[in-house]
């Protein structure tokens, strides 16, 4: 270990209190971005990040900007903040988002889910892992190398701090195209991955996509009494259980004809059926569904989930035939196909296997493309080696069950630039659901890891 690298080490340690507390102050914003939500909210966490950025007296220009997307509607701010490189040095682009899932019902957290909550290794909270634990990492980790080698970080460090990327990134292209030259880069570092645990960290490889869309199935033009007319009329609810159980097949694997799985491993190995398990919750007794490997499953095939059913709750239920259902349907894209060539087979089996002659609607239909992510370059070799640095143990390479569509814009819009995929969520994190944590370890362990990335560029390593 050289001394510049001790000295990173021992910026990251003191300057990790404040890191946390970055992390709690980000937390209690409830930056949704989703339509009904405070709008506001989404603008003041970007205006907290860009003060922490400023904060850092590190970069030249420090700003929060929006872009109008192809459909006409504004996006939500992102933050961007540049700081060139030394002449002869690399410029590295870190992305996160600041922008969070919506928290859900209150009852099912066990404290209030914008109020960070510090219990044991965790700091809880809507986003605190995902993603203002990106955030924080990114600042926190550029903070660091600049107080350990001062004058001598030379490598040029623009941060992109998205604002909708929860919300589909609808206007993420846009922005591309209105800043292309703060945003071009050498490197591009994402942190909005996952971990292996929180002992081992990993480097993604491979991401699936994923089409969602609102599908509507109507049979009947207003709701019957179900005594009077049960037993001959086919109503909306028989109508959708029965449409969509053709989705899959007996084993819970997907069976939508023309959906297609990952032709090569994008990474070897994978977590067991156990960790699977544990690391979801299953209740006593309950299997996994499909076949093959837990990586097969999860990195390589597709994946088809009902995320929400428009129908009426059981404590207003009446003895009625429902005349129409709407569901929201979320399909995983294996990388290796094209996502508007999965929604089309997915639609076309939805149509083909309509029973009773019902009507289907379809809308609301979003795309995200899968990635493959190329490691065999100077950048993920840096990569690998800073990541076994900072936290020791060596780096696994992963792939990732959940989607992240932008990382293919980036890779179209900056062809030159090597992606890195890393994050500082962990199995136990719970992203998107309720009770999400930070393990404040592995943000530890993260900053460290970046920190020493950024180190090595600053003085030309890689």
């Amino acid at each position: 270990m050289t001394s510049d690298d001790q000295a990173v080490r021992d910026a990251v340690r003191d300057g990790f209190p404040a890191a946390i507390a970055a992390l709690g102050s980000l937390v209690r914003i409830p930056s949704v971005a989703f339509p009904g939500f405070p709008p506001e909210e989404v603008r003041r966490s970007a205006d907290a990040v860009a003060d922490l950025a400023r904060a850092t007296g590190l970069f030249d220009r420090v700003g929060v900007h929006t872009a109008v997307a192809a459909d006409g509607v504004e996006g939500n701010p992102a933050v961007l903040a540049v700081r060139p490189p030394a002449p002869g040095r690399r410029t590295v682009l870190l992305y996160a988002h600041h922008d969070v899932q919506p928290a859900g019902r209150d009852e099912l957290w066990d404290a209030p889910p914008f109020q960070p909550t510090l219990v044991g290794d965790r700091l809880y909270g809507r986003g605190a892992s995902d993603d203002k634990a990106g955030v924080v990492t990114h600042l926190a980790a550029v903070a660091a190398v600049a107080s350990a080698l001062g004058d001598d970080f030379g490598v040029g460090v623009t941060l992109f701090i998205e604002g909708e990327e929860e919300a589909g990134s609808r206007s993420f292209d846009a922005f591309l195209a209105a800043h292309p030259d703060e945003l071009g880069a050498d490197v591009i570092v994402v942190a909005d991955s996952d971990n292996v645990d929180t002992e081992t960290p990993a480097l993604t490889s491979s991401l699936r996509g994923n089409v969602t869309f609102a599908l509507t199935i109507g049979t009947l033009e207003h709701a019957s009494h179900s005594g009077m007319f049960g037993g001959a009329v086919p109503d909306a609810m028989l109508a959708t259980v029965r449409l969509l159980a053709t989705l899959w097949d007996d084993d819970g694997a997907v069976a939508v004809p023309g959906l297609t799985a990952a032709p090569d491993p994008a990474a070897p190995g994978g977590p067991t059926d156990e960790q699977l398990a544990a690391d979801a919750g299953f209740l006593p007794g309950v299997r996994s569904i499909g076949s093959g490997s837990v990586a097969d499953r999860l990195w390589r095939g597709p994946s088809i989930t009902v995320t929400g059913i428009d129908a009426p709750d059981v404590k207003n239920a009446s003895n009625t035939l429902q005349p129409t259902a709407r569901v929201r349907i979320s399909v995983r894209v294996a990388p290796g196909q094209r996502a508007a060539d999965a929604y089309a087979a997915v639609r076309a089996h939805l149509e083909g296997a309509a029973p009773f002659g019902a009507r289907l609607g379809f809308a609301d239909v979003d795309l995200g493309e899968p990635f493959l992510v190329d490691q065999s370059g100077w950048a993920a070799e840096a990569a690998r080696q800073a990541l076994e640095d900072g936290w020791g143990a060596a780096p696994v390479a992963t792939g990732i069950g959940g989607s992240i569509p932008f990382v293919s814009t980036l890779a179209e819009t900056f062809p030159n630039a090597q992606i890195l995929l890393t994050g500082v969520e962990d199995p136990s994190s719970r992203a998107h659901s309720p009770n999400e944590s930070q393990h404040l370890g592995v943000l530890r362990r993260a900053i460290t890891a970046e920190a020493l990335l950024l180190a090595r560029l600053s003085r030309g390593e890689a």
